[in-house]
């Protein structure tokens, strides 16, 4: 029994090993100041803070790898979360985004949060303080819903 158990021991150690060996890219593409979000909206401070907190690591270009991000299987699933974050909505390529998309992505915004959906639970698990408190979602709705009838406005 001892030498199964030490078998199987050596063996996990020896797959967890090798599977360092894929590593996925992780990367941040240069950020044009013109793009961002703050380039064409005006971002309170206080929502800068939030969006920083919260949001900014998986949904736009200036994400801050942690050192877990090096470790295969999690390394696998920051580098998705982050791909998937920007292909859904990335604050560093705002203004490439069209009007109607700017609005549906503000309203996104508001109803993600609203149903604690965003931040994802599982950065959340590393990252206690991005979490959102009932002030902080009424801050960022009160924001978006401003946002979107500047927007609406501007037609």
């Amino acid at each position: 029994m001892k030498k199964i158990l030490k078998l199987v021991c050596i063996l996990v150690f020896v797959a967890f090993a090798v599977i360092q060996i894929w590593r996925p890219e992780r990367t941040n593409p240069p950020v044009k100041s013109v793009e961002t979000l703050t380039a064409s909206t005006q971002v309170p401070r206080n929502v800068n803070e939030i969006l920083k907190r919260s949001c900014k690591d998986c949904h736009s270009n200036e994400t801050v790898f942690p050192w877990y991000s090096n470790i295969a299987p999690i390394s696998w699933s920051v580098v998705d979360h982050v791909r998937e974050g920007r292909d859904e909505l990335n604050f560093s390529i705002w203004n490439t985004y069209s009007v109607s998309r700017k609005k549906r992505k503000l309203e996104e915004i508001c109803e993600q949060v609203e149903e604690r959906q965003m931040p994802h639970n599982q950065y959340l698990w590393l990252h206690w303080d991005a979490a959102l408190s009932n002030d902080e979602i009424k801050i960022l709705c009160d924001w978006t819903g401003t946002e979107i009838g500047k927007i609406s406005s501007q037609k």
